[in-house]
């Protein structure tokens, strides 16, 4: 019998001190043949291995030893489906020209794959969190206004990046060529994963500031927070994938 199979009966054992050569145990509830038996160590007159049909056994201490070494396992479990639905998300996302390609069955495959991401997300308390800090590059977005669908390819932004300073309560929104429009915001925390945004400044081409209208808030929850990974779902329920690209920067205050 295979040692993972011995594991499975560790609820029949006996106690050492009570287990005997007569000691029988049929297996009603299991779909397996014939009996099993709790065959005597002739050293110590005390069960040792459990004898199956076909004179197959395991010994005790392999049962143990099974039931000892499954503990690490589950315990790293999470971390290792993390990272492979990581990589599933990032496989996904590749072709897609970061959403703007995605039709609506991408755009469904995508969010699936991103909400079991979610489920083990190992950052519970994002905005105390530092992994928050620093320049994130925009990879995947549902946000037609930031992919700027509605121009000719040669109009739009190559890259986008936000960058979140959690200390000073800071945010930043970035475009790379051809127009390098910024905007900066001021975070409210609502809870230890979400935030009001308030916009105080666009910078158009990066160096004319112009004073953001009040009506131009918003909000974000960070609903995964890892070393080179994050996701956030904003207020109209679009979805943001981003990777880390520098940790260093700060968001220009006020």
């Amino acid at each position: 019998m295979a040692l993972s199979s011995c594991a499975s009966f560790l609820q029949h054992l006996p106690p050492n001190n009570e287990a005997t050569t007569s000691s029988i145990i049929t297996l009603h509830s299991l779909s397996l043949p014939s009996t099993l038996h709790f065959a005597t160590n002739p050293n110590n007159n005390k069960s040792s291995f459990l004898l199956l049909s076909g004179d197959q056994y395991c010994n005790r201490s392999d049962v143990f030893r099974t039931s000892v070494s499954f503990l690490p396992a589950f315990f790293t479990n999470k971390t290792k489906n993390a990272k492979v639905l990581k990589e599933e998300l990032l496989e996904a996302i590749l072709p897609l020209d970061r959403g703007a390609d995605a039709s609506p069955d991408d755009q469904l495959t995508i969010d699936q794959l991103t909400r079991k991401l979610e489920a083990v997300n190992p950052t519970k308390e994002p905005l105390k969190s530092d992994l928050l800090n620093g320049k994130w590059e925009l990879i995947y977005t549902t946000s037609a206004s930031i992919l700027q669908t509605q121009r000719p390819k040669f109009l739009r932004s190559r890259v986008n990046y936000q960058a979140i300073n959690a200390d000073t309560l800071r945010a930043q929104n970035m475009e790379s060529w051809p127009f390098f429009n910024q905007v900066t915001a001021d975070l409210t925390p609502v809870n230890s994963k979400k935030v009001a945004v308030k916009f105080d400044y666009f910078k158009i081409g990066g160096l004319i500031p112009v004073k953001a209208p009040e009506r131009a808030t918003g909000s974000l929850e960070i609903t995964y927070l890892d070393e080179d990974l994050r996701v956030s779902r904003g207020d109209k329920g679009n979805l943001f994938i981003l990777k880390m690209v520098d940790r260093s920067y700060r968001v220009p205050s006020k």
